[in-house]
């Protein structure tokens, strides 16, 4: 996490708004931080109510703009999404000023996020906002779908690397609180369940579609107001991933995978409405979501390394957060047959009405 914001970045960001998006503040407060953004609710002079999210130094505006830019796009393809405001001249945007960039987009007042709140007729809703979202990136001129190799997530070259470095760093400099003891233990698990996991993987197809997609697409960045998707938010910069692995990440988020105990077929009723919305991604792909997303969880070296990359401190939070994925990677193992059971149900075709003819 970024530091509180101090005096002199909440100077710059108010002249930003002022400078470059003709925004008067009357009133700024402090808004939920990302993973590396400080971020802002700002009251106009008008009345309006804007998101702020401001850059640290270094960031590269460009990537800020190309990730703004794809989330209009997204809206323009009907997809909903917190509209952008651009800068006065309307070119851009996002606007730098020492080292700070900045971005604004509407605010969405009484919203939640969808992090363990996917229930009901929620898991058709956002497969649906899904199919659509990935339909419309398809078109993008960043280029068309096509197939490639499984999503770097469930890399078997990669990940156990990051693993087996993980747990060396943390012998070189010896855990010094419960989390990292719990954390190095935790690697070391991952790594023993290795011959597990490769047994898992075999039943994923070695090339799969990659495509544009949102790039963070994860229950804190969907928002929902009266059971219903009211945005997509924090798209990342173009880039090309698996539409199954970014679908998995969002529908099998840890605190629903464990608050919900009809997930599997809740999952199934998710992938039916998204492949009706997007077809391209085919049933057999669809099928593997679960695995993908149980594989994926397996091999991740995240929240364990925050303490040795220096991502930031371990909070509570991200305490709560590391254990709730952990036990989450166990129960998509323990219920992928039903999970798979229950996706080549809901995904078989349906017969046309009155039997063949």
């Amino acid at each position: 996490m970024t530091p509180a914001p101090s005096e002199a970045w909440t100077s710059r960001v108010t002249f930003l708004l002022r400078d470059a998006f003709g925004i008067v503040p009357v009133a700024v407060e402090t808004g939920p931080a990302g993973t590396d953004t400080l971020n802002f609710v700002v009251t106009g002079d008008d009345g309006r109510r804007w998101f702020v999210k401001t850059s640290p130094h270094g960031a590269d505006v460009s990537e800020a703009e190309g990730a703004a830019a794809l989330a209009a796009y997204a809206g323009r393809c009907g997809v909903p999404v917190a509209a952008a405001r651009p800068t006065v001249g309307g070119d851009r945007f996002v606007a730098a000023h020492r080292g700070t960039a900045v971005s604004v987009t509407e605010y969405v007042p009484e919203a939640v996020t969808a992090d363990g709140r996917l229930d009901g007729g929620l898991w058709e809703e956002v497969g649906d906002v899904v199919g659509r979202l990935h339909h419309g990136l398809a078109r993008h001129a960043f280029g068309p779908p096509g197939l490639g190799p499984r999503d770097k997530t469930v890399d078997l070259a990669r990940n156990p690397a990051r693993l087996a470095d993980l747990v060396r760093r943390y012998e070189a400099a010896p855990p010094a609180t419960e989390f990292e003891r719990w954390a190095v233990r935790t690697a070391r698990e991952k790594l023993a369940r290795l011959p597990e996991v490769e047994r898992l993987l075999e039943k994923v197809p070695p090339r799969m579609l990659t495509q544009l997609v949102h790039g963070d697409l994860s229950g804190p960045n969907l928002l929902l107001k009266d059971r219903r998707v009211a945005a997509l938010i924090d798209f990342r910069p173009p880039g090309r991933r698996g539409p199954v692995w970014e679908l998995g990440r969002l529908a099998l988020d840890p605190r629903t995978v464990l608050s919900q105990p009809d997930w599997p077929d809740g999952l199934g009723r998710l992938a039916a409405a998204y492949h009706a919305r997007y077809p391209a991604v085919g049933v057999e792909e669809l099928v593997c979501v679960a695995r993908v997303a149980a594989v994926a969880l397996a091999l991740s070296v995240y929240p364990l390394n925050t303490v040795v990359a220096g991502l930031g401190p371990a909070t509570d939070s991200l305490e709560s957060y590391a254990r709730d994925r952990h036990r989450a990677a166990a129960v998509l193992r323990e219920r992928l047959d039903e999970a798979e059971e229950l996706l080549r149900e809901h995904l078989r075709p349906t017969a046309p009405a009155g039997g063949p003819r």
